[in-house]
């Protein structure tokens, strides 16, 4: 017997637990032309899927099973463990630390495929079994830019900031030090500081 149960809605898509499985499925937008809004569900969700497929191979992230009758949805499985937005700052500052060194050496290993993530916050990570997964690439894209790179990484400064702000400091410098195995890594933190000062400009 299949059972679905709604366990979160954003802005671009429900995600349903369907037994051991997950479902994104990108919500209609009624604003929006049907053709028009059909066409940008069926290309987001195709890029997504596509994303996510060349990510799995090379961090943990869920690798998407095809379903092409269903060009709406993704379907994927249930990654079980701890949200770190919700549990990261009950962890002692090691094991803070280590959490991390991991999310640091993740995000190299996408840097330089150039998959560029686009929402790196706490909330799209998991622990499990003392691993990291990186979930949800729905604003993930492909680029050689230095500058979006600098942006990825700006983005989960942020997060940090201001979810984990007692020890924000510390731990992105742990992210740092392990995101250096990135050949380029210090031309992103050069323009990482273009990107900081920008957005002090615009405040």
């Amino acid at each position: 017997m299949i059972q679905q149960k709604l366990i979160a809605q954003g802005a671009e898509a429900k995600i349903i637990l369907s037994n051991d499985f997950v479902i994104k499925d990108r919500i209609k937008k009624s604003y929006r032309i049907p053709e028009l809004d059909n066409k940008i569900r069926r290309r987001r969700t195709k890029s997504e899927t596509k994303l996510l497929l060349k990510s799995s191979k090379i961090i943990n992230s869920p690798a998407p099973f095809f379903e092409p009758q269903v060009s709406y949805q993704i379907k994927m499985p249930f990654i079980k463990g701890k949200k770190l937005s919700e549990h990261l700052d009950k962890f002692d500052l090691k094991k803070q630390k280590q959490i991390c060194k991991q999310i640091g050496e993740s995000i190299a290993k996408l840097h330089e495929h150039d998959i560029i993530h686009g929402d790196l916050t706490t909330s799209n990570m998991i622990l499990q079994k003392n691993k990291i997964f990186i979930l949800d690439f729905g604003l993930g894209f492909i680029s050689r830019k230095i500058e979006d790179k600098a942006v990825d990484i700006h983005l989960l400064k942020q997060a940090l900031e201001a979810k984990h702000f007692q020890h924000w400091e510390i731990l992105f410098k742990e992210i740092k030090n392990s995101y250096k195995k990135y050949p380029e890594s210090e031309k992103v933190f050069q323009r990482l500081q273009a990107v900081e000062k920008r957005g002090r400009y615009k405040n």
